[in-house]
């Protein structure tokens, strides 16, 4: 009878187990200091290759490839898996103890002239020479002639076998690996391993290259420089050169093993970073421009009201953040300043909206879920408010929400700040035959990589194996990453509100009333109260200057929406409808708190992601309003002297811009 047919993965067990057997037997000769220490390095290379070898084949098994079926398949795979990273570990300590010293840059420019000297050696050697060249040749990376780096950023080792290295510093690279962690050897005579990351790529790092390089570019920007038809002084290739050689903190933690394979650099928030106000709030609700240049596109009166005229747009839903759950952690060696979703409309190639960021509540006693909208005592913060609106005029059949869930975080050894995307949900607003999604709560798939990427996992251990009963099947899709978001219909009050705002805006529902009334206010300057329309001179309304800096500053904002919610309890009704009367309090109410808290010199300046900054300002915004308070019940005044004069800040000197509304600079 003929003898029985093994799986793939019987095979693979018994690979591992023969490699297994090859290390331990090794690691005996070498700590028995049997035989040389030149023909172990040659035995643990050959292992490693081998150990490497039969990873990539481990890994691309799968399920189907078995002839008969196999019981708990996925569970002895990760069992395989984990025997073999753990034999590769012993292999790389094998090779880091017996890997032989590196020859500095001086031995090599004396093997050198010894070379020079002994031109005229015997045939036999030379033939010798030949042979090893050729063997040489022939070695794989990890056996290669050792070769010089730059390294392009400081590191600090953070365990013992780093080598801890300074920008600048050249090294020779004695092994490669796979893992991404090379063994190096600096110019002092040190050894330990180094991100492959922090050296420079491509090509072998030489002085004497490195200075020719640096003659040529010279020799090249004095051509330029010298032609009178190009610019002088101007170069294109420093930018370029910066953005191949720059390291980002991403690339180093995925290096490291710090944050799973999925995480990418936060794509909204290099928009924020990159273009300026164009992706933020203030810019959205500033007025726009026709076509014409001479009026405006998205603000019109009512002439029979003198209000705003109500303006529909294709797109106006609202929305709330449940919450996220089977997100991954980003790992040890970060510590993470917040944990927040960034979210704007998106058609699959362009952001067509300003862009919104709301923080998450973390429990750490289930790390991987987040939720939004805590219980506070009084308002809820802005910042924290997961209930939402969007306002889009796009005709695009692919309008949606693009949800992208990041994290801020510091790096403990080096203290570098980083944004990190956690993955990103994608919600159509329309379905197939371009009619409206209907209001009902959706469970959104988390992906990971850009928005940009497809099929692209949060984290790899999510997809591997591939589940054959149903049970299985419903475990591994309650670990996938989802988002858990519910669309609902606004009612009458809040419809009316939405349709005096600008066409295109996203930002959270419990500022409609503030951001509505402020555009009253601008269509009154603009519209009512200029001389002409021609007329483009600035105007003195404080509040419409500095109204929109209150979107950057949540904090402030929460404060001016305390200050209207007790003035505007304290209404009546028929001073309610009165919008000539309510008009006037809000910009009474702005006046009296929060355009001191913007001038106030003791307010640090708002910095995103920093818990010491945001303390303070939380105790100078209560401490300031409550000043403000007293001297008002007191006095009868808004505020004194005391408020605006401090002696311990440094004041700065008066801007026109902090009474003034420029048309002509704020106008998209």
């Amino acid at each position: 009878m003929p003898p029985k047919r093994k799986g793939p993965l019987q095979l693979a067990q018994r690979e591992v187990d023969e490699i297994k057997k090859q290390v331990d037997s090794l690691t005996k000769d070498v700590h028995s200091h049997g035989g040389s220490t030149e023909e172990a390095f040659r035995r643990c290379q050959e292992l490693q290759l081998s150990a490497e070898k039969t990873q990539r084949m481990l890994k691309n098994l799968t399920k189907a490839d078995e002839l008969a079926p196999v019981g708990n398949y996925d569970q002895r795979k990760q069992e395989e898996e984990g025997r073999l990273q753990n034999l590769l570990e012993r292999i790389n300590a094998l090779s880091l103890e017996l890997s032989p010293p590196g020859p500095s840059s001086a031995a090599g420019e004396d093997e050198d002239d010894d070379e020079d000297d002994d031109e005229d050696s015997n045939d036999d050697e030379d033939d010798v020479d030949d042979d090893e060249d050729e063997k040489e040749a022939g070695k794989p990376p990890a056996l290669s002639e050792h070769r010089l780096y730059k390294v392009l950023s400081d590191f600090k080792g953070e365990q013992e076998g780093d080598l801890s290295v300074q920008k600048g510093e050249v090294l020779r690279v004695i092994r490669t690996t796979a893992d991404g962690w090379w063994l190096a050897q600096d110019t002092k005579g040190n050894r330990g391993v180094v991100p492959k990351n922090y050296l420079k790529m491509g090509s072998v790092v030489d002085d004497e290259n490195e200075e020719d390089d640096e003659e040529e570019s010279e020799d090249e920007s004095e051509e330029l420089t010298g032609d009178g038809e190009k610019q002088s002084g101007t170069s294109n290739w420093g930018p370029v050169r910066k953005a191949l050689t720059e390291i980002d903190a991403t690339d180093v933690l995925s290096a490291m093993g710090a944050i799973p394979s999925g995480f990418r650099p936060s794509t909204l928030n290099k928009l924020l970073v990159e273009e300026g106000a164009t992706y933020r709030a203030s810019h959205n609700i500033q007025p726009k421009l026709s076509e014409s240049k001479l009026s405006f596109s998205d603000l019109f009166l009512d002439p029979d009201t003198g209000r705003v005229r109500a303006r529909q747009v294709r797109t106006c839903v609202c929305f709330s953040l449940w919450s996220c759950r089977m997100i991954p952690t980003p790992g040890v060696g970060v510590q993470v300043l917040s944990r927040h979703i960034r979210l704007c409309a998106f058609d699959g190639t362009e952001v067509l909206s300003n862009i919104h960021t709301v923080r998450a509540t973390y429990n750490p006693k289930s790390p991987k879920t987040w939720t939004f909208s805590p219980r506070v005592t009084g308002i809820l913060p802005t910042l924290l408010d997961g209930e939402c609106f969007l306002r889009c005029n796009s005709a695009s059949p692919d309008l949606g929400i693009l949800f992208e869930l990041g994290v801020t975080f510091i790096r403990n050894s080096t203290g570098e700040r980083g944004d990190l995307s956690c993955g990103w949900a994608f919600l159509k607003l329309t379905d197939d035959s371009g009619n409206p999604i209907p209001y009902r709560t959706y469970e959104l798939p988390v992906n990971g990589g850009t928005p940009y990427e497809k099929d692209v996992a949060v984290e790899a251990a999510v997809t591997r194996g591939s589940p054959a009963g149903v049970f299985q099947q419903m475990l591994q899709a309650r670990r996938q990453p989802k988002l858990i978001i519910k669309l609902k219909s606004a009612n009458n009050s809040t419809r009316t509100q939405l349709s005096l705002l600008p066409d295109t805006l996203l930002h959270s529902q419990n500022c409609i009333q503030l951001l509505a009334l402020h555009r009253q206010l601008l269509a009154d300057a603009l519209l009512l109260d200029r001389p002409t329309m021609q007329n483009a001179d600035p105007i003195c309304r404080p509040l419409l200057a500095t109204f929109p800096k209150l979107l950057d500053e949540p904090d402030l904002l929460d404060a001016l929406r305390t200050a209207w919610l007790g003035t505007e309890t304290s209404m009546s009704r028929s001073q309610k409808r009165d919008m000539s009367h309510v008009k006037q309090e809000f910009s009474k109410i702005y006046m009296s708190s929060t355009y001191f808290l913007l001038h106030s010199p003791s307010l640090p300046c708002y910095r995103w992601a920093d818990p010491p900054s945001e303390e303070q300002r939380a105790r100078v915004i209560f401490s300031i309003l409550e000043a403000l308070k007293e001297s008002q019940q007191t006095t009868g005044q808004s505020g004194g002297k005391e408020l605006f004069v401090d002696p311990i800040n440094q004041h700065l000197a008066f801007d026109v811009t902090e009474l003034t509304f420029d048309l002509l600079q704020v106008v998209r």
